[in-house]
């Protein structure tokens, strides 16, 4: 057997999926955040679960909470059916698998709740990631260089500029990529040592089975509210722990090309989840969803292809620099520089630009919509305009972003 296919199949992964979202609120009002659609046909989980799913590592807890409801159907609709023997991927949420039945207080108390099932497995390692990021990465590569260095815990890292590093935890490291320090969003950064660059925190982790279960045991008797950033990895420096970085910029995938190396995420305001959408109707964007040896997967649905209907002078069907998902039906309109999640419907005489729409939008006829984004199974009335006077969509009830992103929410769960 392939060590790397061998390291893969002995590693389970527990996705933190818990996250409430607040700064996407309202999109996140009745779904947690990694339940929110991008790029029109997916979820923003879809993308975590795809870079483990290519990666071999096919024995994944996803560990919801908040508003979970949308997201466990994602998973059985999807990801569950994929699942064959001894493999699976499962949503379990404090409600109703804990035995505490208490919420998450912080992202190791997550996993300090289901020790059980990392025990039962018999896995060498476990590979904690979180499941509100967009990327693409090969996760055996960040596992090998776990073995090679017989670590105790590798962390992602993300190599930012040092004008950018205020904005993340920073850690400190040595010329062989051991963890030496870590602040949090700090004034005076520390460079990785013969750069001009910091190493910032990505969130996910991997550990030895039997480190993991010591040091969460060890930790919670000190705090309550466990958290890797601010409890488990300040105690494991503090004990001597073989602490690495793993630099995210070496991890390459089949198919990359040099331009999409380092390319992540965070998704987690209104203007970033945005711009990152929008970055997908570019001509070459920086995230190739059109690489079929690293696919995204996803719930594809029994849909229909999506079509244009009415080619006259008067009105004409068009999508132009967009992002069209199954289903959908420009019918005599003009859909320009916008992703339109599956099953979207544009009436006559209408004009679409630099929005989102996710799915099962209906847009009435004569309506003008620009610089907005609109949640599941809105019904955009005749004759509306939406972007064009940004207080006028404030007294709808809309949220107007800093930038003039207008959100427009579904008014039911």
């Amino acid at each position: 057997m392939c060590p790397i296919a061998s390291m893969s199949r002995n590693t389970i992964a527990m996705v933190l999926a818990g996250g409430k979202g607040e700064r996407l609120s309202p999109l996140t009002l009745h779904r947690a955040k990694p339940s929110v659609a991008f790029g029109g046909k997916y979820k923003i989980i879809d993308f975590v679960l795809s870079n483990l799913f290519n990666s071999g590592i096919k024995k994944v807890y996803i560990l919801t909470q908040y508003r979970a409801y949308s997201l466990n159907k994602h998973l059985r609709e999807s990801w569950g059916k994929w699942t064959g023997l001894g493999e699976f991927y499962v949503g379990i949420s404090p409600e109703t698998s804990s035995e505490s039945e208490e919420w998450f207080k912080g992202t190791a108390d997550a996993i300090l709740q289901y020790l059980r099932f990392v025990e039962s497995t018999h896995a060498d390692y476990v590979a904690i990631f979180g499941g509100d990021h967009i990327y693409k990465m090969d996760v055996t590569q960040m596992i090998n260089f776990h073995r090679l260095n017989q670590a105790d815990i590798t962390i992602s890292a993300l190599e930012v500029p040092v004008t950018e590093a205020c904005r993340f935890g920073i850690f400190s490291v040595d010329e062989e990529s051991r963890v030496t320090g870590f602040a949090e969003k700090p004034a005076a950064p520390e460079c990785i040592p013969g750069r001009n660059t910091c190493f910032a925190s990505m969130g996910n982790y991997i550990f030895p089975t039997r480190k993991l279960i010591e040091v969460l045991q060890e930790c919670k008797k000190i705090h309550a509210d466990l958290d890797f950033g601010k409890h488990v990895i300040p105690m494991m420096l503090e004990n001597n722990d073989r602490v690495f970085a793993y630099n995210f910029n070496d991890n390459v995938i089949p198919g990359m090309k040099a331009e999409e190396k380092g390319y992540w995420r965070d998704v987690g305001t209104l203007d970033s989840y945005y711009e990152a959408n929008m970055d997908l109707v570019k001509i070459s964007p920086q995230l190739n969803l059109y690489n079929y040896k690293w696919p995204i997967l996803t719930n594809q649905g029994n849909l229909p292809p999506a079509k244009t209907v009415f080619d006259n002078d008067e009105r004409r069907g068009q999508n132009l620099d967009s992002y069209v998902c199954a289903g959908c039906i420009t019918s005599g309109s003009t859909v320009r520089g916008s992703i339109l999640g599956p099953r979207c419907k544009i009436n006559s005489y209408s004009l679409v630009e630099d929005s989102i729409l996710f799915e099962n939008v209906t847009v009435g006829r004569n309506v003008k919509i620009r610089k907005a984004i609109i949640d599941k199974n809105v019904v955009i009335p005749n004759g509306s305009e939406i972007g064009y006077d940004l207080a006028a969509d404030r007294s709808k009830g809309y949220t107007v972003t800093e930038s003039g992103i207008v959100v427009v929410p579904r008014m039911n769960k």
